[in-house]
């Protein structure tokens, strides 16, 4: 997981950062602990920002300007860091409690499932016959939903037999952007209100909202959503046509994994898209983020 930055003196601070929220355990040594404990929601989240704001330490320096920044569910905290309106300290705190606070709220059995191969109509339809919700919109064919766990694997078996394919459950515990977590957002707005200083949004960055694909325009309109999408609808795919609208030169995902890059080269197959994961090393990634017309 972070194999390309953890040697690199440049993340060291990240790091450090993130053990000081994990108990002093240190995310490179957590990582080898194996899913018991790395898929645990506040170990997850905390694991999620890492990889991002490590990578981006390393590589921000060297990325051309303008961006356009958009955050994966978890990973819109950090992504308020890598944006620089917030730092990194901050960014671990809010990310920390945030996973406290939908642990909280979680009250039974909860998670969330992947539906892939069904139009939007049907799959909504499906939720309503097992009370879930969708949590995420990846495209007009891939979605996340949530809820109890009692009625997660109905709706897959539902969806499945509807000619889904793909219907599995994922290896996340709580219902995240779904209306179970209501009072979670409820709580995790005043964290925001009370942790993250008045600042203007730094020029020449443009920092996509989850929950609607719109561009931040000012700092209590972009708390106000980053509170709210832990129990709303995150549409992703909407983000990506907003990343798609900027015209960047290239999309490069922070990490874990390179689904997202993967998404959006499918999304918009003119635009070269490649994850961190994709590199070998740091240098390899400077290299391919310099050369950015």
């Amino acid at each position: 997981m972070f194999a390309l930055v953890a040697s690199e003196p440049a993340a060291a601070a990240v790091f450090a950062a993130a053990a000081a929220v994990l108990g002093g355990h240190d995310p490179r040594d957590l990582v080898r602990q194996g899913e018991a404990v790395i898929h645990r929601n506040d170990v997850a989240q905390v694991l999620c920002c890492t990889a991002a704001l490590a990578a981006w330490a390393v590589i921000g320096p060297a990325a051309p300007r303008p961006l356009a920044i958009a955050g994966y569910s978890a990973g819109e905290v950090p992504a308020w860091a890598v944006a620089g309106i917030i730092d990194v300290k901050t960014a671990f705190h809010l990310v920390a409690r945030r996973a406290g606070l939908m642990d909280e709220e979680t009250h039974e059995p909860c998670g969330l499932a992947a539906i892939v191969g069904l139009p939007g109509t049907v799959v909504d339809g499906i939720c309503r016959a097992h009370a879930l919700n969708i949590a995420i919109i990846n495209g007009p064919l891939h979605f996340i939903v949530g809820g109890r766990a009692a009625g997660l694997q109905p709706a897959l078996a539902d969806a499945a037999g509807r000619g889904a394919t793909r219907a599995t459950m994922l290896p996340i515990h709580v219902a995240s952007h779904t209306p179970l977590l209501a009072a979670a957002s409820e709580r995790f707005a005043v964290v925001l209100t009370h942790d993250v200083a008045d600042t203007a949004l730094p020029g020449g960055v443009r920092l996509i909202s989850g929950i609607d694909g719109m561009p931040v325009r000012n700092l209590a309109g972009g708390l106000a959503k980053l509170a709210a999408q832990v129990s709303t609808t995150i549409d992703w795919a909407g983000c990506m046509d907003a990343c798609r609208a900027a015209r960047p030169a290239r999309v490069l995902e922070l990490g874990p994994g390179n689904a997202l890059a993967r998404m959006a080269g499918e999304l918009a197959p003119g635009i070269p898209a490649r994850s961190v994961a994709d590199f070998r090393t740091a240098e390899g990634l400077r290299r391919w983020i310099m050369s950015a017309p």
